[in-house]
């Protein structure tokens, strides 16, 4: 079935712009004559229709919380879908709202009309939306969803501010050390060329030198370093190893493990207490992670749980994960509380990722800052040498 956008005439002869879903040009007059209208033309706009702009965690939960808050004060879906979208200030948001919209009416569910939006929602939203729709509590699960992308979008924010931190502190340092090679040391030259350097000025000035001589061959070095990573990291058995690296690295690689235990905790919560499979939660599950070399492992621990073992068992040799997820499992499945200790368990490790987050920030802050005055300091150290020599030869004289 394609989509066209269609321009038709009314009885009145007053103009109707429009999409529709059709077969062909043929069903597509059809259609219009059903509701008294008389094709003019129209073209098909099934490709573009496709939607390749991927909403961001804040925008996914500003989306479900006014989809729950409207659907529990009464309002229909495709009314919610006209004040939706009618409102919206960003373009490509505000077509996705309209392309939903349109499929509400031609008598598409909620979650079938999101799936058709390209990439514009992530699986774990339009699984957990057709989950609402055949449990009939769709309002509670959109604000569910509201809730947990809030809770994504905070983490997330706060593991940025850890790692942007320490790379702001490096581009100044590389920055510093550009002025002084390329501008501060070159005028020193003449001056220390009847002196004795230590090995320290004399590597400075090397550097220097090299860097003035040669700096289009180092910036072309950079650049096919950074294209170089970015590519390599596309692969998908390098990605696997990075992945894998960065759960191993000291206290940065705990800070990891715990947000990733924390982000799968509560996608399991969501999906087993909206009444989904614990197989079929696990398998989407997995896919919100974000890591390959953890999500490699579940292949092997939903076969074991179809073979018959209890969800601790099943996940126990998952490695990237804190040691405190299975024993809280397995402590909800003795005691017949699996659902509710899931829920503890999401909100525990949500916590827990927000302060390892802010540890990190406060732990990253004092070690760059050293770093980068230890660096600094190596650079005036190679000045004043030399200068303090020459100083004590001119005295000597």
């Amino acid at each position: 079935m394609a989509t066209f956008k269609y321009i038709s005439k009314d009885m009145s002869a007053k103009t109707i712009r429009g999409t529709l879903e059709a077969d062909d040009r043929n069903d597509l007059v059809r259609k219009l004559k059903e509701q008294n209208l008389f094709l003019v033309s129209c073209q098909d706009v099934t490709k573009k229709t496709v939607n390749q702009y991927k909403m961001k965690l804040n925008e996914l939960s500003a989306y479900s919380r006014e989809v729950g808050t409207m659907l529990a004060s009464g309002l229909s879906l495709i009314r919610i879908f006209s004040i939706m979208f009618r409102r919206e200030d960003n373009k490509k948001i505000k077509k996705i709202y309209e392309n939903i919209y349109i499929k509400l009416q031609q008598g598409y569910t909620l979650s079938a009309a999101m799936e058709a939006q390209g990439v514009a929602f992530p699986n774990l939203m339009i699984q957990m939306y057709r989950s609402g729709e055949a449990s009939g509590d769709m309002d509670k699960t959109a604000l569910t969803m509201s809730n947990q992308y809030s809770k994504d979008h905070r983490i997330k924010g706060k593991t940025k501010s850890a790692m942007m931190y320490p790379i702001i502190l490096i581009v100044i340092t590389i920055a510093v050390l550009l002025i002084v090679y390329l501008a501060v040391l070159p005028s020193f030259f003449d001056i220390f060329k009847n002196v004795e350097l230590p090995l320290i000025t004399k590597i400075n000035i090397s550097i220097s030198k090299f860097l003035q001589d040669y700096w289009y061959f180092v910036l072309l070095i950079a650049a096919g370093l950074v294209v170089t990573f970015i590519a390599l990291l596309r692969v998908e058995k390098v990605r696997f190893q990075v992945d894998k690296l960065k759960i191993k690295i000291p206290k940065f690689g705990k800070l990891l493990m715990t947000i990733y235990t924390s982000r799968f905790a509560r996608t399991l919560c969501s999906l087993y207490t909206s009444g989904m499979s614990i197989v079929n939660a696990l398998n989407i599950a997995k896919t919100t992670i974000g890591n390959v070399y953890i999500e490699s492992q579940f292949d092997g621990a939903i076969k074991k749980l179809r073979n018959g073992e209890s969800l601790s068992q099943a996940i126990k040799d998952i490695d990237g994960f804190d040691i405190k997820l299975t024993s809280s499992i397995f402590v909800g499945e003795e005691s017949g509380r699996l659902e509710s200790m899931l829920t503890t368990l999401a909100d525990d490790f949500d916590f827990e990722a927000e302060q390892a987050s802010e540890r990190m920030i406060t732990l990253i802050q004092p070690l760059m800052i050293i770093f980068l005055a230890v660096v600094i300091c190596l650079i005036i150290i190679s000045v004043l040498l030399p200068i303090y020599t020459l100083y004590n030869n001119v005295g000597n004289m």
